[in-house]
């Protein structure tokens, strides 16, 4: 992995939580890993890893892995770290359902929760304490902009991320001096599968262009990167929009 390092020696083993990700794909991409490295793409879709997997140049294992299923996290990164240490773990599980279609199906908004925010917390815990113990690795948190400030269009996917932003800010305090780096990455409209059939938003960006921010910023040494950069302004002027004008706010 060309100049990222966290510690002693370069980067060997990395997991991928939502092995299917298209940031997160495109994230790896970006760091360009060597051929020696091995990356786990852990997710549901056994056919899809596989896919993701053959578009790799390292080597790649894929692991049954459901962001919802919170009781089974533990033993997840138990069974993880048995095998190995970890240099590096990508967070990127998500969903994102239409808030009508939550309005009128509460267990879809439960389901968008536990994918978005639950899992998250109960996986990262496990793999921080992991990290801890060995004393390094880097954890990647994809956040974004809708943690700024939810608005009425899509309020339920932008409170699970304001919940995951907090939580990993959260995370970065409490791993301060153990040698673990969490990096929080807060993408704005991302083009992609995720997003298709939706007109795209002001300072859109690719799958392509996250990853390689992302990848800038761990071999650097800064915590959060916002992309496009110019979000990092917008999302000051976002939090002083008077209240009643906020609610027309549709994009």
């Amino acid at each position: 992995m060309k100049n990222f390092r966290n510690g002693p020696g370069c980067v060997s083993r990395v997991l991928l939580l939502g092995g299917t990700s298209e940031i997160g794909l495109a994230i790896l991409t970006a760091l360009d890993l060597p051929a020696s490295a091995e990356v786990i793409l852990a997710g549901r879709d056994e056919q899809r890893l596989a896919a993701a997997g053959k578009e790799l140049s390292c080597r790649v294992r894929t692991v049954p892995y459901d962001a919802a299923d919170a009781g089974r996290h533990q033993a997840f990164i138990d069974g993880i770290f048995a095998v190995g240490s970890l240099d590096l773990v990508i967070s990127a599980a998500g969903i994102l359902t239409p808030q009508p279609d939550l309005e009128h199906d509460v267990q879809r908004a439960a389901a968008m929760i536990d994918t978005n925010f639950t899992g998250h917390v109960t996986t990262l815990l496990a793999v921080a304490a992991g990290m801890r113990a060995q004393g390094r690795g880097t954890i990647v948190v994809l956040s974004s902009v809708a943690a700024v400030r939810p608005r009425k269009a899509n309020f339920v996917y932008g409170a699970t991320k304001a919940a995951l932003d907090a939580f990993a800010r959260g995370l970065t305090d409490s791993l301060h001096g153990s040698g673990v780096r969490v990096v929080l990455v807060r993408p704005g409209f991302v083009t992609g599968r995720m997003t298709a059939g939706m007109p795209p938003a002001p300072l859109a960006t690719t799958p392509a262009k996250v990853g390689a921010a992302t990848a800038a910023a761990l071999r650097g040494r800064r915590a959060a990167v916002w992309v496009p950069a110019p979000l990092a302004g917008l999302a000051v002027a976002l939090r002083l929009v008077p209240r009643p004008a906020w609610r027309h706010v549709s994009r």
